[in-house]
């Protein structure tokens, strides 16, 4: 069992952790979450003894192996395989002695201990995790000085699950990874046979994989039972019993100080008083609820939505350098409502894609059709690093609107949420939520009609996510998600398309789909050659004619079914709008008319309100008959 006993730390004089303590039961899974910047991180280097403590300290089994990505692998010739292997320091030392050793009785320990830690299915065992994390039999073949930074985290990352310590710690481990890479880490822990002690903001990994969560929050720490909902939900209705305990002891203060002041100075009642004044005195106040606000995301919608579709390609083809291109064959078109995610590995072409849709990159091959009105916001991790280091996000939004009064310009970034307090800030001093914030107003200030966001959520909590979310579906116009975060990309999107074997097409299936394809054990085999593949081709066809209603052809029917019924959808939209309209109207009037005092002396008035009403709903009985049918014509005619 891992003990934090009494801990106290503090960092440059910062209190972040007050006395803390918690015992973590062995072999569970235990989420570590909390809002940024409240010391989760500098805990698990206490942990691993990194960092000394004020007070107090850690303790665990003496026998135990603690395990922690510190950083990534050094770019050296050592080949992936090789570089796993190294850390399980036992199997390397006892390898190496074995190659020395002469006395007979230490050779057979030797063989029998590799033999007991299962040494001879090591190779085949780091093999598996590097798979898993994205490298191929080729890639685990390579040396380290191959791969940029990202990738060496991954093999950081492999390297201390082959090692396999007794307690694992680990500190966003998602924010290297893509999609792929994270399906398949949350089912490697869910197996893991000891202690995990994971720092995450996802919450379908924290949901699928923790049995605990531990919370740091106001520099202390409590241990809940159950996943991230099950925390999430007990954590309110403390919330909302605190408020209602708190209100209770103000009701009951304010009493006890209304006697006081009344009878103090009463003969009769002066031992009441006192009595009073004692109980006040002794009266522990019930801390508030300090829960932080997140300021909220604001994407603004375009000021006159396109005509649809907004971008259309016809058999185009993208890449970086003439005749080598990263993607073909594509034969796509967004619309100015479509709400569209990115599957695909790392290395596929996602980020190529994106650039593609926004200019960034031009076709090299076939056709890309849009609109010259049209205006695309693009989000993408790396330019974080991009932001000037010495500026503030009120200059960032002082060029933005380079004749707006200063008076103005702090106010359209206090609206983003940079207040007195940030938007004089130089970019190095804030934190990577705020710099994802002030690159989000950046990139969408001037009302784009389709946002591009490139793996927005690696600097954000899990409340700034869900803010996020909720900016996404209030926006009116297009998106495109590259994300690792399945909560955002559930949430958010509608249409999936899959990034792979050079080209871009819609993907049948769901989320929960792709994951069993993923962790297909039958994906395992090693993938044909290209000449593999025409043989197989040439085979198959001269055994039997491909059948026309496969998978392919579907898609490509039901992308032509879309356009064809697409004026069907939008009828089908404008009327929901004007139902959501009048619904608003409606409760505005009910508001009203229930204000007692509104109405004092204007008889004449209320009779107008309620007519005003009777009028809304008649309406809006009318708009949802025909947005009823309007919905049954475009599912009808999307199944005939």
């Amino acid at each position: 069992m891992l003990h934090i006993n009494d801990l106290t730390f503090r960092m440059e004089g910062r209190l972040l952790l007050d006395h803390v303590t918690a015992a973590l039961p062995p072999g569970q899974k235990i989420g570590f979450v909390g809002r940024n910047g409240t010391g989760k991180s500098t805990l698990l280097k206490v942990i691993t003894g990194e960092y000394g403590t004020e007070t107090g300290g850690i303790s665990y089994p003496k026998n135990w192996r603690v395990g922690m990505v510190r950083q990534e692998v050094l770019a050296g010739p050592t080949s992936l395989i090789d570089t796993v292997l190294a850390a399980d320091l036992e199997r390397a030392s006892l390898l190496a002695e074995a190659e020395t050793a002469t006395d007979p009785h230490r050779i057979a320990e030797i063989h029998t201990r590799l033999a007991d830690m299962g040494a001879h299915a090591a190779p085949a065992r780091a093999a598996e995790i590097l798979s898993g994390l994205g490298f191929d039999e080729a890639a685990q073949a390579r040396p380290c000085a191959d791969f940029s930074g990202g990738w060496r985290m991954r093999v950081a990352l492999a390297a201390v699950l082959f090692s396999e310590p007794d307690l694992l710690l680990l500190d966003e481990p998602t924010n290297y990874l893509d999609l792929e890479g994270t399906i398949w880490l949350e089912a490697y822990l869910k197996t893991y046979p000891y202690t995990v002690l994971i720092v995450s903001h996802d919450r379908d990994l924290l949901n699928n994989v923790a049995e605990a969560i531990l919370h740091l929050e106001h520099k202390k720490l409590t241990f809940y039972s159950g996943n991230y909902d099950r925390f999430d939900r007990t954590r309110r209705e403390k919330l909302l019993l605190q408020m209602s305990m708190k209100k209770k002891q103000e009701d009951a203060r304010r009493h006890m100080e209304s006697f006081v002041e009344r009878f103090k100075a009463k003969a009769s009642k002066a031992r009441q008083a006192q009595s009073r004044m004692k109980a006040l005195a002794k009266m522990e106040p019930i801390a508030d609820i300090l829960n932080e606000r997140v300021m909220p995301f604001r994407f603004p919608a375009p000021d006159k939505p396109l005509a649809s579709p907004i971008i259309r390609l016809e058999h185009a083809s993208v890449g970086y350098e003439p005749d080598k291109p990263i993607l073909s064959k594509l034969d796509l078109r967004i619309d100015q409502d479509d709400r569209i995610a990115l599957l695909g590995a790392n290395g596929n072409g996602k980020s190529t894609f994106a650039k593609l849709l926004c200019d960034r990159l031009q076709v090299t091959g076939g056709n890309k059709y849009d609109s010259k009105k049209l205006r695309i916001a693009y989000f993408a991790q790396h330019q974080l690093d991009e932001l000037g280091a010495a500026d503030t996000p009120y200059e960032h939004f002082r060029e933005l609107t380079p004749t707006a009064t200063q008076a103005q310009t702090r106010a359209i970034a206090g609206s983003y949420g940079f207040g007195a307090d940030k938007a004089d800030t130089p970019v190095e001093k804030l934190s990577g939520g705020e710099k994802a914030r002030l690159l989000f107003a950046i990139a969408t200030y001037h009302k784009p009609h389709m946002i591009i966001l490139d793996e927005p959520t690696n600097h954000l909590d899990v409340d700034s996510r869900e803010a996020l979310v909720m900016a996404i579906n209030d926006y009116d116009g297009a998106f495109i998600l590259i994300s690792h975060d399945r909560h955002l990309v559930e949430t958010c999107a509608d249409r999936l398309w899959l990034v792979a074997d050079g080209t871009v097409s819609p993907y049948d299936g769901d989320l929960d789909d792709y994951r069993k394809w993923l962790l297909d054990p039958a994906r395992r085999v090693r993938p044909m050659t290209p000449e593999e593949e025409l043989e197989a081709e040439e085979a198959a066809a001269a055994l039997a004619p491909r059948p026309s209603n496969d998978k392919k052809e579907a898609r490509r029917i039901a992308a032509q079914k879309r356009e064809q019924n697409a004026p069907l959808k939008k009828k089908a939209q404008t009327l929901e709008k004007e139902v959501e309209k009048l619904q608003g109207d409606i409760a505005k009037l009910d508001a009203k008319l229930a204000d007692s005092k509104a109405f004092e002396g204007k008889p004449d008035e209320a009779s107008k309100v309620a007519k005003a009403r009777a009028d809304a709903l008649r309406a809006l009985a009318a708009a949802e008959d025909k947005w009823l049918e309007a919905v049954a014509a475009y599912d009808e005619a999307m199944a005939s």
